[in-house]
């Protein structure tokens, strides 16, 4: 089987997402009130502002059919950057998408080495510059973080600060230099891309259906009345947020999950050992036809406030300690951006640009999602 190595960034990097044990747990119990709703309702004029950038470029856009993907992408990295390095000038966003970009295309290779089974020291080609990409990414993070230090007086509330001040309540430990770095680079990465293909998703979505569009835009003028998107109004935003959840099933970001079983075990009449990787396949469960009826059609009302799921039937975040520490930060930022731009265009799709979804570490659209953009009254 393909060794967990290969999914990794970089063995010496150890934020939430790799770390494991004990590592895990203190950091987790630290970083959990950055992620708690205060701070995050503190944080929606950053995601407003960029909602409004974002209805701006895409009404300036000269053509009318548009790539909504790298325009969510565009609109999401606003946010991240600008919620973790509140001061200007101390993010190299360029530098930092073409690193991503750059590691994500690497990883999508798959070693020879691997499918043959050979042991993992010996070096795969492409885990060699997987970690120059990383390199890379830190070097940036540790360009932001020094500029950030040297800014006086010192700036209060955004990312860089909740986590540098985060300390487990059972230990008093704070994280040191590079676990903050690891950590912060974790959020940019996994912060922006997911909800950016969220977001797309949605769009691509609705313009299949839109009858549902014109639902959701009807009830974000009668919610909004033409103004952005802010804390309070989201609980009102019912049908916004049932397309989403939506959107989350049918293209779950995370498509593929995996774990590593800490003991012998046995699953479904399959023998389990201590260290084995476990692949979880949200992608196939959201369309499993056991649980969902008519599991490949776009329903949001599956999603109803009086419809309940099973919870391990629905992970678009994840399940259990894991689950993803972010996702309330995701879901403000997707109702902000999307209202945003529902309420001002009307989006369909173009002849022949059907996306293509690809998995490459989260679930991608091979070459962006095109879809004809045109403003509404």
């Amino acid at each position: 089987s393909v060794r967990r190595e290969s999914f990794l960034m970089d063995h010496r990097q150890m934020g939430l997402f790799i770390a494991e044990g004990h590592h895990w747990r203190w950091q987790r119990r630290a970083a959990a009130p950055v992620f708690a709703m205060r701070n995050i309702r503190n944080l929606a004029p950053i995601m407003e502002q960029a909602a409004k950038r974002s209805v701006e470029r895409v009404a300036s856009h000269p053509e009318r059919t548009q790539n909504l993907h790298a325009e969510m992408i565009a609109a999401t990295f606003d946010v991240i950057s600008d919620v973790t390095f509140s001061s200007k000038g101390v993010f190299d966003r360029d530098a930092v998408h073409k690193a991503i970009d750059d590691y994500l295309d690497q990883t999508a290779q798959i070693s020879i080495f691997d499918i043959m089974g050979m042991p993992d020291w010996i070096p795969r080609p492409g885990r060699l510059l997987r970690s120059s990409s990383n390199r890379e990414l830190k070097r940036i993070a540790d360009a932001a973080i020094d500029s950030r230090l040297a800014t006086t007086p010192p700036i209060e509330g955004d990312l860089f600060h909740l986590l540098s001040m985060g300390e487990d309540p059972r230990t008093s430990r704070r994280m040191n230099r590079t676990e903050l770095r690891d950590n912060l680079l974790t959020f940019i990465v996994a912060g922006h891309e997911t909800t950016a293909l969220t977001l797309s998703w949605a769009l691509y979505l609705l313009a299949c259906n839109q009858d549902w569009q014109k639902r959701v835009r009807e009830e974000i003028h009668t919610v909004l009345g033409g103004q952005t998107a802010r804390p309070d109004d989201l609980d009102r935003l019912v049908l916004t947020r049932q397309v989403l959840q939506e959107a989350l099933r049918l293209y779950p970001p995370a498509a593929l999950l995996l774990r590593v079983a800490l003991a012998d075990d046995t699953v479904g009449g399959r023998e389990i050992r201590r260290g084995d990787s476990i692949l979880l396949p949200i992608y196939a469960l959201h369309r499993n036809v056991c649980w969902w009826s008519d599991p490949d059609a776009f329903d949001p009302g599956r999603f109803a406030p009086d419809i309940r799921h099973e919870r391990d039937t629905y992970l678009p975040f994840g399940e259990g300690p894991r689950i993803c520490i972010g996702a309330g930060f995701a879901m403000q930022e997707a109702m902000i951006i999307m209202t945003a731009l529902i309420g001002r265009f009307a989006f369909s799709l173009v002849p022949g640009r059907i996306p293509d979804p690809v998995m490459v570490l989260t679930l991608r659209p091979a070459d962006g999602i095109w879809l004809d953009v045109q403003p509404v009254a």
